[in-house]
């Protein structure tokens, strides 16, 4: 009995150190081309590819071209405007499509279920042929509040990620609050959304990312340098061939990660419990 008790725990310790060893392996394979890009912006010339990791001569001259010669500032503002834009109005969509889903019986409620599921297959991509139609037949061309209309669409993911957190709310709430007159949108202004603030944390930051990164639809429809946003305003830094300025474009990355950062540290306390309660309700 002592001998199997031994081969145990010694089975124990070398999973564990293996657990580890491959946990730094892939911290390892995660940060070096995060090091890579920041060494890359300090780095001279415009020279993506560096002879060793660390250049010889550190710089911040791509720094400060950035902000003296580029619209750098601009296209954050715009970026950011758009995706608190997008985010707030897709929160609010969600919200209430989420409720109705777990809370309310209606026709089409579990077919509405059903499409939603087919509906994430399909990214939103596949859709440039319409909106380009949209765009030249109404007059849409470099209007924020089309792509901001359009980005905001909703999305099924979403959906389905608060309906599984609100339907592990106990009804007992909803029904106690009903026998005191209360009605649906009490209940879901007053009970389910302070009850759900970890999974909209979630669902918030989750569109702020997507939308800050999105490239396909933006460019559709921004087309003035006074109306690009981050993505499409580093595209211009390495979109000609003869020209291109991946230090000035490493530099530009950097900084660009900021905002995420600003907002993933601000919502910090809730996105724990809202992720770890999405992946077990349901």
């Amino acid at each position: 009995m002592g001998l199997k008790n031994k081969k145990m725990a010694s089975y124990e310790v070398r999973t564990l150190w293996l657990s580890r060893i491959v946990i730094w392996i892939a911290i390892i394979v995660i940060l070096f081309p995060t090091l890579w890009i920041v060494m890359s912006s300090f780095s001279a010339g415009d020279s993506f590819f560096l002879s060793s990791l660390f250049p010889e001569k550190l710089s911040v001259e791509h720094y400060v071209e950035l902000f003296q010669k580029t619209d750098f500032l601009l296209w954050v503002w715009n970026s950011v405007k758009l995706c608190l834009m997008v985010a707030v109005i897709q929160l609010a969509l969600t919200s209430l499509a989420a409720y109705s889903f777990s809370r309310m019986r209606f026709t089409g409620r579990k077919y509405g279920l059903m499409s939603l599921l087919v509906l994430q297959v399909f990214p939103n991509s596949m859709a440039i042929s319409g909106y380009y139609i949209l765009l030249y037949q109404f007059g849409l061309a470099d209007n924020m509040a089309a792509l901001i209309f359009v980005l905001a669409g909703g999305s099924a993911f979403h959906i389905w990620l608060l309906k599984s957190y609100i339907d592990g709310i106990p009804r007992e709430l909803d029904e106690a609050a009903m026998v005191d007159g209360a009605g649906h949108f009490t209940v879901f202004y007053r009970i389910i959304l302070p009850l759900a603030a970890p999974q909209l944390a979630v669902i918030f930051l989750f569109s702020f990312i997507a939308t800050y990164s999105e490239y396909v639809i933006s460019s559709v429809f921004l087309q003035t340098p006074g109306n690009m946003t981050l993505a499409l305003g580093l595209q211009t830094f390495i979109s000609d061939q003869f020209a291109a300025h991946w230090t000035l474009f490493s530099a530009a990355a950097v900084l660009s990660s900021l905002p995420i950062m600003i907002v993933f540290m601000a919502l910090q306390r809730y996105i724990q419990n809202g992720l770890i309660a999405g992946g077990v309700k349901g």
